[in-house]
């Protein structure tokens, strides 16, 4: 299951990632909003990621404006480790090195072309484990985490 939330400037990339998850046959809930109003990020990335967190959802994707604000966050959560990722290199390496398990995106920054492109590499690389597990695992360590 993946959950997916963005914030009014990322609702039409959600949009689109909703009907190619569709095309590819993959569940997901939809965290917010309905529409274009005007509204808060960081109350719906927010609830995606503590979904994602709780292992409710076992991948989240989210969109804003420019990703960044999604992206910070999600990375507040606990047992999230979300990447913004604006290339399909690093789609692929924060899925291979990262483990990431939520991907944020910039719905003003990215044309669809390009973020249907990270969307797919990003759910179809798999996490490499080996040395990068020992590092991953050090994430959710810091702080007393």
């Amino acid at each position: 299951m993946i959950a997916l939330a963005s914030d009014h400037a990322g609702f039409r990339l959600k949009e689109k990632t909703k009907a190619l998850l569709d095309e590819l046959h993959l569940e997901y809930e939809d965290f917010g909003p309905d529409g274009e109003r005007p509204c808060d990020y960081p109350d719906y990335a927010y609830t995606a990621a503590k979904a994602v967190g709780s292992g409710r959802c076992d991948r989240g994707i989210l969109a804003c404006g420019t990703g960044i604000g999604v992206d910070m966050v999600a990375n507040k959560v606990d047992g999230v480790r979300s990447a913004l990722c604006t290339s399909l290199e690093m789609a692929e390496l924060s899925r291979k090195h990262n483990d990431a398990n939520v991907l944020s995106l910039g719905g003003r920054l990215l044309d669809w072309s390009l973020a249907e492109k990270i969307i797919r590499a990003w759910l179809s690389t798999s996490f490499e484990g080996g040395r990068h597990k020992v590092r991953v695992d050090k994430i959710h360590n810091l702080s007393g985490h």
